[in-house]
């Protein structure tokens, strides 16, 4: 078995694109919700409140060429992508074409815009607005395959889309073809943008925010006044890499992934399962080959959803113990669906390297059918420990949970 280590890392958020930025506003308890006048316009939409990222822009040294098969979704986890690699120090042909670096990204949905078009096509049978690259922008695995494109990566390839998990999985699939020896260098993640139709999906089963006149005091994580998620966007990439491979070349690395589970509850398409989502997190610590005694911190799902607080939060419990701390970034940045894995994941090695951890925002009560847990709350909390865990769950029982340790 292979040692992986992380060795790269970039994020796009609406709260910044750079952990210098981001834990900023962390610190400054900032919620990036806001008004979304589009949404208003949507009839019978009960919310109305999202969380976009309003700085990016196309790179300018981005080719018309080079992107044109790219919306927005593709476009910022190509440039989170290169940033990663940079990072890395690997943006360079002889690692991305040699073969032995790989790709895992995921997303929820590909971009919206072309959607528009082949929705016009089937119901009226009008193929304006449809090209040769309309299908490759919106089909689910748009951002794996045009990252690796873009980059020439000629490894494995491994394209994530299972919602809420899509980078949780892809990180763990990336970690599984190093340890097993199958590539030395993994590009790892996941993007979304907002999209009017995934507000609609959560909105019809009732479980987005409908706090409209008041966006910075919603999403609420574990409280027992919490009505909802609100859905956000963004992307991040981490870089694997296998240990020896990164000592070698001499490379900075950030922290070591010990542990990954995934597994499925087969049970409902929307309703989550307590007991399989403990699995999946024991899975974890098995693999890591550690205690549940040994997390010093989990950074949650944390949706803000009735059922998933009450489960993930009981799961937590069950599988880890009852005195571990935990937050949700999601009080933050809302929902970013398929991006959401990575960038947590990115935070929380970020946390554990500075020893500060962020509290979830807008916990003033918990509830009490949530698990008996130490909930971060107020000005943060300083901890020092060699192990975070942080857990993602999807829409059809999909459940995964990896852990990262400190690197010394």
């Amino acid at each position: 078995m292979k040692r992986v280590v992380v060795t790269g890392m970039s994020a796009i958020t609406s709260l910044g694109h750079n952990w210098e930025d981001f834990e900023a506003n962390l610190r400054k308890k900032k919620n990036a919700v806001k008004i979304d006048e589009s949404l208003k316009a949507i009839d019978g939409l009960n919310t109305q409140l999202s969380a976009p990222v309003e700085d990016f822009e196309r790179p300018a040294h981005y080719k018309r060429k080079q992107i044109r098969s790219m919306g927005r979704i593709s476009l910022m986890a190509t440039s989170a992508t290169e940033n990663a690699l940079i990072d890395a120090d690997l943006l360079d042909e002889k690692y991305l074409k040699s073969g032995r670096m790989g790709i895992a990204y995921g997303s929820s949905s590909g971009s919206s815009e072309p959607m528009v078009a082949f929705g016009d096509l089937i119901k009226s049978g009008n193929m304006n607005g449809i090209n040769a690259t309309s299908y490759i922008k919106m089909m689910s695995h748009t951002t794996a395959v045009n990252v690796g494109v873009f980059f020439g990566i000629s490894g494995r390839i491994y394209t994530t889309s299972s919602a809420c998990t899509s980078s949780s999985q892809a990180i763990g699939y990336a970690y599984e073809a190093i340890k097993f020896g199958k590539q030395e260098m993994m590009v790892a993640g996941g993007g979304e943008e907002l999209c009017p139709s995934q507000v609609v999906v959560f909105d019809t089963l009732y479980a987005t925010t409908t706090k409209n006149d008041t966006p910075k005091n919603t999403p609420r994580p574990f409280d027992k006044d919490r009505d909802g998620l609100v859905i956000g966007e963004g992307a991040c990439t981490l870089i694997l890499e296998e240990y020896e491979h990164a000592i070698k070349r001499g490379a900075t690395i950030y922290a070591e992934i010990v542990g990954y589970g995934t597994n499925s509850d087969g049970m409902h398409v929307t309703q989550p399962t307590k007991e399989t989502m403990a699995v999946a997190i024991t899975e974890s610590l098995n693999d890591a080959g550690i205690k549940a005694s040994d997390i010093g911190y989990v950074n949650a799902h944390g949706t803000a959803t009735d059922r998933g607080d009450i489960a993930e939060t009981n799961a937590t419990e069950m599988a880890v113990s009852s005195n571990v701390p935990i937050s949700s970034l999601k009080s933050y940045l809302g929902h970013t669906l398929g991006a959401c894995g990575a960038i947590e994941s990115w935070a929380s090695i970020s946390m554990m390297n500075n020893g500060w951890f962020a509290p979830t925002l807008n916990l003033d009560s918990i509830d009490p059918e949530c698990g008996n847990l130490d909930y971060i709350t107020g000005d943060g909390r300083e901890i020092d420990t060699e192990y975070v865990m942080s857990n993602n769950f999807a829409f059809g029982g999909i459940n995964t949970s990896l852990i990262f340790k400190k690197f010394k």
